[in-house]
């Protein structure tokens, strides 16, 4: 009998990332293919979905090439991908407009009202268990309503950036529990639309898809991907998850007390949870998990790597000529760099919040800041403060989580992981044993399959 092997898909923010994985778990090709993020205005981000679709079908080419596994072996293709984009389709399933990404920060007048018209934020809580965040899908869709009515008119129906692509594979929409949590008008305990959340806002419940599992058939490859792709037609697809979520099966986190922290381009930490739990004040989001049964507690701080990226390409032009030079990664020079510093950084202190923040400071103005600056101070300190200053934001998270189950270690992934100087900061800030897991780098597409602590700090 055959090998059988599964596609995972991973629509990010920076790119496409598309593996096969044998049913061990083990990846046998990957390949990701990046596309341009557009900020028209600041505190903006969006993207174009064709711009997806077009990575994907590049990234399904390049692994069945580099795997050389039959495409007849693949038992089935699955999705993560980033959260909260608003995908506004027409009557004939076009995309309307570039779509509102995760980060983007203009809808918190939808936010507030929204939280006013349901009878403040406690209440608001009652029908999501979530506050409605900028980054949600709901509030863009307010702005939608109140910024381009042309534009609001014409969507019939929404779906989240993966459920686009799964739609241009199968020819099937919807969208799964997780991404729908993510909305902010979805009844996170009961695992359906908050139908009553939706009459209070005035939206039509029609434009809302149809919510399923994770582990749920959504379709089959349909003959016009199949000849695009290489892959065969019918094979099954699955609804998958928000990459939030399905990143938490990758890092092996089904156990209350199991922390997840991820440091991708946002950075953020998870606990799976076995029974519904409540969110006081509504400090982190809520999530139904990748089975029905399990939900999960997440906090988000909005620029991780993304922070460090920044730091990379608009003060370390130097690292980068060395780097390209020595035919090396720029972040092993930029990290070298970095263990030059001491712990703390010689008393410099970096904020991360450059396109404001959300937990737990619930804050689209909040914005990122150098502070501790010396004539003494030198580069080595500063890198070595924007790695600090992200961890200490992702440690105010891991303190929430102790509200729920007492912290025990940490599955680190994503990759920020990938440096060995930033693991020991995590498991020195934490205090926590820190396991860094197996494919730490391969994002949300690896989850799809199956992730394994690979080893500790």
């Amino acid at each position: 009998m055959s090998k059988k092997y599964l596609i995972g898909l991973d629509v990010g923010t920076s790119g496409a990332k598309c593996i096969i994985a044998d049913s061990d778990g083990k990846v046998v090709a990957s390949s990701t293919q990046e596309y341009p993020l557009y900020t028209p205005k600041p505190g903006w981000a969006e993207q174009d979905p064709k711009d997806w679709w077009d990575a994907v079908v590049r990234g399904l080419k390049a692994i069945l090439e580099k795997s050389g596994v039959n495409p007849a072996d693949i038992a089935g293709v699955s999705y993560s991908g980033q959260m909260h984009g608003l995908v506004a389709l027409d009557e004939n399933n076009e995309v309307i407009r570039p779509s509102i990404l995760w980060c983007d920060q203009r809808t918190q007048a939808q936010c507030d009202w929204i939280t006013e018209k349901a009878g403040g934020l406690e209440k608001l809580l009652t029908y999501t268990n979530n506050r409605m965040l900028t980054g949600y899908t709901g509030g863009k869709i307010l702005w939608l309503r109140d910024e381009e009515p042309e534009n609001f008119k014409r969507m019939k129906l929404f779906v989240c950036p993966k459920d686009y692509i799964r739609f241009k594979m199968t020819g099937e929409l919807g969208i799964d529990v997780s991404d729908a949590s993510g909305t902010g008008f979805y009844d996170t305990k009961n695992r359906k639309w908050s139908y009553e959340l939706i009459a209070i806002a005035g939206l039509d419940k029609a434009i809302f898809p149809e919510a399923h599992e994770s582990t749920e058939r959504a379709g089959g490859v349909t003959k016009e991907c199949a000849a695009l792709t290489g892959l065969p037609e019918g094979l099954s697809c699955y609804y998958g998850g928000g990459d939030a979520v399905i990143q938490t099966t990758g890092a092996g986190l089904v156990k209350q007390g199991i922390l997840g922290v991820v440091i991708g381009t946002s950075g953020n930490v998870s606990m799976a949870l076995d029974h519904f739990e409540h969110n006081p004040n509504g400090d982190l989001q809520m999530f139904c998990g990748n089975e029905p049964g399990l939900w999960l507690a997440f906090g988000c701080t909005l620029t991780a790597g993304g922070a460090y990226r920044w730091y990379k390409d608009e003060l370390c032009g130097e690292e980068s000529i060395q780097a390209k030079s020595e035919g090396r990664n720029v972040f092993d020079v930029m990290g070298e760099l970095a263990e030059q510093s001491v712990p703390g950084a010689n008393g410099v202190v970096f904020t991360p919040y450059l396109t404001g923040e959300r937990c737990p400071y619930p804050d689209p103005n909040a914005r990122a800041s150098f502070y501790g600056l010396t004539l003494g101070t030198k580069k080595a300190d500063i890198t070595r403060s924007v790695m600090e200053g992200v961890t200490y934001s992702l440690k105010q998270l891991v303190d929430i989580f102790g509200n729920f189950a007492s912290n025990e270690k940490v599955y680190a992934s994503g990759g920020g992981s990938v440096s060995a100087l930033w693991r020991q900061m995590q498991a020195d800030i934490f205090d926590l044993p820190v396991y860094t897991m197996s494919a730490a780098n391969e994002g949300g597409a690896v989850g799809l399959a199956v992730g394994k602590p690979d080893y500790a700090i």
